[in-house]
């Protein structure tokens, strides 16, 4: 059990909705089961999820899988997504084991202190993560809440259903042999809605969180992000919040 989940643990005990504070850096990871050099990196961002104040996400891609290994937890659109980043950034920097850190700044998947150097860089104009984004998740409806700010921005509210901790037996391609466990897998990417600045709130039914190939056994934790700019061409994170998924 990492340090979030205590945190969680302790709010249910206390009768408490298990909902964190925000976060200092929303750190995601595109990495692949068919990759030699991402296995370092899987095991960090373990690391790193026992730290309350980062957001771990991890996102597999699907482009190894012509290695002979088809990833099992790998989206097409995680692959869009970083390509999308690169797009955004201008530098066509797309590769694996990648970490971008809340929506601006990549580095080495693998490279810790690069991490924390990103999380610093990232922060200094300001507007990542200083949104105070609230979720909670009550009588099978998650709610979320977005707060108003005086400037126009303009962004949008995405769900994301997470299994925390899933090991995988890699029989083919460059890791053939190996179980890996990976952390904080995203397994759907649900869009909430536009922020337009004002104050706003969107809800979605637990129900509906399970998809093809993801049932609802495997979500135990929600992440919820408002990201500036478009899905296509994505910016800095406005603020992001977690929550365990009763």
């Amino acid at each position: 059990m990492n340090y979030r989940h205590i945190a969680i643990a302790a709010a249910l005990l206390c009768g408490a909705t298990p909902v964190l504070a925000g976060p200092r850096a929303v750190i995601e990871l595109f990495t692949s089961q068919g990759c030699s050099s991402c296995p370092p990196a899987d095991k960090l961002l373990g690391e790193l999820a026992r730290d309350p104040s980062l957001l771990t996400m991890s996102l597999p891609v699907d482009y190894w899988d012509y290695l002979g290994w088809k990833d099992t937890l790998a989206l097409h659109g995680h692959s869009s997504r970083q390509h999308a980043y690169a797009a955004a950034r201008g530098d066509r920097q797309v590769y694996t084991p990648q970490v971008v850190i809340n929506g601006v700044v990549h580095a080495l998947g693998s490279d810790k202190a690069a991490i924390e150097r990103a999380i610093a860089q990232s922060r200094q104009s300001g507007e990542a993560l200083a949104l105070p984004v609230t979720m909670t998740v009550d009588n099978g409806t998650v709610t979320v809440t977005v707060p108003a700010v005086e400037d126009a921005r303009r962004g949008e509210v995405w769900l994301c259903p997470v299994t925390s901790k899933v090991p995988v037996e890699i029989r083919r391609g460059e890791n053939s042999g190996h179980t890996l466990t990976y952390y904080d897998v995203v397994r759907r990417w649900i869009k909430l809605g536009d922020w337009n600045g004002t104050a706003q709130t969107f809800t979605y039914k637990v129900s509906e969180l399970a998809d093809h190939g993801v049932s609802q056994h495997d979500i135990d934790r929600l992440d919820v992000i408002v990201q500036g700019g478009l899905a296509a061409k994505p910016g800095v994170m406005f603020g992001a919040a977690t929550a365990a998924l009763p």
